[in-house]
Formats: structure tokens, C-alpha cells, sequence
């Protein structure tokens, strides 16, 4: 696998998570309602990236700058960006020719770099560096003529990028029931790779099927399923069995926001459900209920969570107990396309190019 290069990184490279079977803190007993939240939760490291990419885009460039699928997969973060001037397309054929386009998070294929080069697209490319780091290993292992088994949901934006890196190498498994009908060319030569926003557990689940039908099936360099996705699923499963009701903010075609209401449910809560927003919260999902979880996806922003955490309180749950499963640090720099217009029309260095809190809507950080 190519090492990332340091322009990908912030000078804080290595990220300093506390391990994830040392939580900091454990769930404290008492009696009455409570609320139990989630620590980490929200943005990670590339949905932070992502988001900020588009701001200052949209501050250098001024509107319209457009952006290839939703930069992260979040209802409140994708309007707010677009009533600032952002437009989402599907392909790069929606763009004017000449327009700045950034692609989002969960990364492309090659085809849409090229498409964006037939078309004299300005290009800026928020993909999340650990995205970057699954599509480097996909064709490593496609140029040493592996089959590579990518553990991904069919149709998922990351999953449509990584397997374009290398599609005549690259079968999709959609978990343990697609094991049994995979067929590969030399059972010697066959390697897994995933999604980066997968269910831990399943995918463990998925690998021991794999390496049952494959006894020679390779492993990645490193873990695919990002530090982000494991730690939010951790904390999850430290407060799942004493909770009553589960509540996660993110969207529905959040991928790691999905799997941490199924991670919930098959970990000890009673009930889970998926909100965008605090008024999507029935207060019939009260009765009966004195703990109540609360986390969030890596797509969204805390103001959602504090929105949440009011309402809760408002119906007599506000002794709010933080769970912290790791301690997250990582940062990762802004593109290199946008740090260079940056240092060139501000006469600033790229490296302090970062979200300070300093953006005047504050409904994204």
C-alpha cells in the first residue's frame, strides 16, 4: 500500500485515539430518567475535511461551486451548504464547462476524473484520506493480479469509486449471504478489502465466511473500517444493554449512521431509531423508558445533538451521562488544489488553511 503523502495530513499525522478496549469512562448507576451520551460521536476527520472544502471553496471561488453527490451523507449539512450557494449534481455532465467542481467524501472512480478533464473542470478532490487509502490497496492488489473481494453495499458512493479503480478485479460482497455464490479466478490469489463505514461485527462476520471458502484469502495492510466508524460503534456497545431507547442522529443513507441503530439493537437496547432531526422524535417511544442513548453519525453536526438532547430534557430526561469509548484527535489537511488558491490569494500558508470555529454559520460545526 502507498503511504500517504504529508500534504494529506495535518502535522499532527498520527492520530492519538485512546485504545478502544480502554474506555475512559463506564456507565455510572443510578435510578430516575437519564440520558446516556455517546462519546466519540459526529464528525470524524473526513466529514470535517469535506465540509470545511466546500465553505472555503465557496468563500475563494464566491457561487455557485459544485459538488458531485452530497459531500457527506447528512439532510442538514447538504441544505445549509447549498442555500450558501453549493449545488449538488449526480455527474459531471451537470457542470458547466470551466466550473470548480469538488467530488465528494466518499470518493470516484477514474472515469469521473477523467470525465471532469474532457469537460476543463477546475476539480477538487474532498475524499476522505482513509477512502483514498482503500482505493490505493484496490489497485496494488489488482496490479498483482489478486481477485479482490470488496465488502460493501451495492450502489453505495464509496463502494461505486473504490471498485472503479480496478472493476475487472473487483467483486462486491454485500455481506455473509453473498458469500456461498463467489466465484474467483485462482483461490491462491485472493485478498478483502471493505467499506470504510461498515458494521464491524458483520464484517468479521463476512471475513470468517470468506476465509472458509477461501483458506488462502489475504488481509488488508491495515484495518479498512475507520477509526471513526469503530470508535462510535464501541460506545454504542458499551451503553446498548443499559438502555431503553437508542436514539441516533443521521440520515438514512448514512451508511455508519444505519449500522449504529442495528450495532444498538443487537448489543442489548430495547429500541432504536434513526432521526434527522429532534422533531422527528415520536414522544410515544418514552413510555416505559428511564435510560435513553444518544449518539450520532460521522456525518453530523453537533447542533443536531444539542437539538436532541433539549427535547429529551424537556420531557424529564436531563441528567445526560457522557460514555466514552476513545479519545479522537485526527485531522486531516484541506486538498491540495484548494490549500494552493488558498496560499495564493490570501498570501497565508496552507497549513493554517483549517476550520478555527470562526465560520459565522455555526449550524455546521
Amino acid at each position: 500500500m502507498a503511504a500517504m503523502s504529508e500534504a494529506e495530513l495535518t502535522p499532527a499525522e498520527t492520530p492519538t485515539e485512546t485504545p478502544a478496549e480502554t474506555p475512559t469512562e463506564t456507565v455510572a448507576g443510578g435510578t430516575g430518567k437519564r440520558v446516556l451520551l455517546a462519546a466519540p460521536r459526529g464528525y470524524c476527520a473526513g466529514v470535517d475535511r469535506a465540509v470545511v472544502t466546500v465553505e472555503k471553496a465557496l468563500e475563494l471561488y464566491g457561487p455557485p461551486v459544485y459538488v458531485r453527490k452530497e459531500i457527506v451523507h447528512n439532510k442538514h449539512v447538504v441544505q445549509t451548504l447549498r442555500a450558501r450557494g453549493a449545488i449538488f449534481v449526480d455527474e459531471t455532465d451537470e457542470v458547466p464547462e470551466g466550473a470548480t467542481v469538488i467530488f465528494s467524501a466518499h470518493g470516484v472512480a477514474p472515469v469521473v476524473h477523467s470525465e471532469a478533464a474532457a469537460r476543463s473542470l477546475k476539480t477538487i478532490d474532498a475524499t476522505c484520506p482513509l477512502v483514498t487509502k482503500v482505493h490505493r490497496e484496490a489497485v496494488r492488489f489488482a496490479a498483482e493480479d489478486y481477485d479482490i473481494l470488496l465488502i460493501g453495499h451495492e450502489g453505495h458512493e464509496e463502494v461505486v469509486g473504490t471498485s472503479g479503480e480496478a472493476p475487472e478485479h473487483i467483486t462486491i460482497v454485500d455481506g455473509p449471504a453473498d458469500v456461498d455464490n463467489l466465484t474467483v479466478r485462482d483461490p491462491s490469489k485472493v485478498v478483502w478489502l471493505s467499506q470504510t463505514t461498515l458494521s464491524v461485527d458483520e464484517t468479521m462476520e463476512t471475513v470468517r465466511r470468506l476465509r472458509e471458502r477461501f483458506p488462502a484469502l489475504s488481509d488488508p495492510p491495515s484495518d479498512d473500517i475507520c477509526y471513526a466508524t469503530q470508535n462510535r460503534q464501541l460506545a454504542v456497545k458499551q451503553m446498548a444493554p443499559d438502555t431503553d431507547l437508542m436514539i441516533v442522529v443521521g440520515s438514512r443513507n448514512s451508511s455508519n449512521s444505519v449500522r449504529l441503530v442495528e450495532v444498538a439493537l443487537e448489543h442489548g437496547a430495547r429500541a432504536g431509531h434513526l432521526v434527522d432531526f429532534a422533531e422527528e422524535v415520536d414522544p410515544a417511544w418514552f413510555e416505559g423508558v428511564q435510560t435513553v442513548g444518544v449518539t450520532s453519525g460521522a456525518s453530523v453536526p453537533e447542533i443536531l445533538v444539542r437539538d436532541v438532547l433539549a427535547l429529551l430534557a424537556d420531557h424529564g430526561y436531563a441528567d445526560v451521562r457522557p460514555v466514552v469509548a476513545a479519545q479522537e484527535s485526527l485531522l486531516f489537511a484541506l486538498p491540495n488544489e484548494l490549500r494552493r488558491d488558498l496560499k495564493a490569494r490570501k498570501g497565508v500558508e496552507a497549513a493554517s488553511e483549517r476550520h478555527d470555529g470562526s465560520y459565522a454559520d455555526h449550524s455546521l460545526h
